[in-house]
């Protein structure tokens, strides 16, 4: 008769097929299984053979582009699943010979030893509103792409708007029917980029005011009406703040956050020598990028003005309370860092760090008790 024991199985995930490679918790080399279909009905028949005897599966497989299916059937199928972070995927110096097996192989041989680093796993409501806040990320991308093309063609042509530093107000725009060219042709050019412009500016529009419709009925909102409460952000930041990082209680701190977020220094020390660089910019690039740019509203004297109450008016008295504290903090460090004679993007960078350890003490102060961590990972897991 055989004994239960735990297999860890490394699965190198692709778009139409699998690697597969078991290894043994209790030791034992790691065995190469194969390659099977990346089809719900594959996945089912290997973890039923993998568990005949009643074998306990611990899978293992690195995030990617083929997202979370995977680890959703696999926990559906009564097993544990984890989520690999590829960057912190432990690499043996001078193995130049990437495959699929040998991936699968080293995914099964650190999992049994401890080696990996889970990612958090979102459900899928949570997925959806990510989706949401990515797919305005990307309308904004193509509108400031359609913004630079139009601009660029004008200043070909010696076409400069003198009405002000601001562009894209009604102002501008009136200034913009006014502008005639020579040639036909370039008046169909100028007519095409002022349309794709307009059709982006719509097409964001659209967008958010289906961001504003959902978070009516996100289980979030609560959280995402506390940290509009800080300065410089507004619903769209909060909602893609929460929607890429989930339940920040899994941090025990702000600066295991920071980190998180790639918003710390890089550093190199060898003996006695110590060298520190830029900010390491792994984990959650969209987060980081909101971030910083929220940051740049502390440039300005700390005061409630009669935007930030409005938009503080929805959020609890403790989000206030850390919002302001935040304010004063924030602002009068930017300046303190620009008399010190930083660059912008280093202030910024700084205060965006700073920025994140305020949005976990509100998000830890007023997340839902009904909402609990969506992938049941550990508070280690990032």
């Amino acid at each position: 008769m055989h004994h239960s024991t735990i297999k860890h199985v490394g699965l190198d995930d692709h778009k139409d097929s699998i690697s597969v490679a078991v290894a043994d918790a209790d030791g034992g080399d790691v065995r190469a299984y194969g390659r099977i279909d990346n089809t719900p009905e594959q996945v089912n028949k290997l973890l039923t053979k993998l568990a005949a005897q009643g074998h306990k599966l611990v899978c293992w497989y690195e995030a990617g582009p083929c997202g979370y299916g995977l680890y959703r059937q696999i926990m559906a199928a009564g097993h544990q699943c984890h989520v690999v972070a590829p960057s912190l995927t432990p690499r043996r110096a001078g193995d130049r010979v990437k495959t699929d097996h040998r991936d699968s192989v080293t995914l099964a041989r650190l999992g049994r030893a401890g080696e990996l680093t889970p990612v958090w796993v979102p459900d899928e409501a949570q997925e959806a509103m990510r989706d949401l806040t990515r797919l305005r990320e990307d309308a904004t991308k193509a509108l400031r792409q359609a913004r630079q093309q139009l601009n660029a063609f004008l200043l070909r042509h010696g076409r400069r708007y003198s009405g002000g530093s601001a562009k894209w107000t009604t102002r501008f725009k009136r200034w913009l029917d006014t502008q005639y060219f020579d040639h036909s042709v370039q008046e169909v050019v100028f007519a095409e980029y002022v349309q794709a412009e307009a059709s982006a500016a719509s097409r964001v529009a659209v967008i958010e005011k289906q961001m504003h419709e959902a978070l009516e009925q996100w289980s979030l909102r609560p959280v995402v009406q506390a940290l509009r409460a800080l300065r410089g952000v507004d619903t769209v930041a909060a909602m893609t703040l929460i929607a890429e990082l989930g339940d920040l209680r899994r941090f025990d701190s702000p600066r295991q956050l920071m980190a998180y977020l790639g918003l710390v220094p890089s550093e190199q020390s060898s003996g006695n020598t110590k060298r520190r660089g830029g900010i390491t910019r792994t984990g959650n690039s969209h987060a980081r990028r909101i971030l910083v740019e929220s940051a740049w509203s502390y440039r300005y004297q700390a005061r409630m003005t009669r935007h930030l109450k409005r938009k503080a008016a929805d959020a609890p008295q403790v989000a206030q309370d850390i919002a302001w504290k935040a304010q004063q903090r924030l602002c009068k460090r930017y300046r303190t860092l620009g008399k010190q004679g930083k660059l912008n993007v280093q202030v910024c960078t700084a205060i965006a760090r700073e920025l994140s350890g305020f949005v976990w003490a509100i998000s830890c102060a007023v997340w839902p008790a009904e909402a609990q961590a969506a992938s049941g990972e550990s508070s280690a897991t990032l």
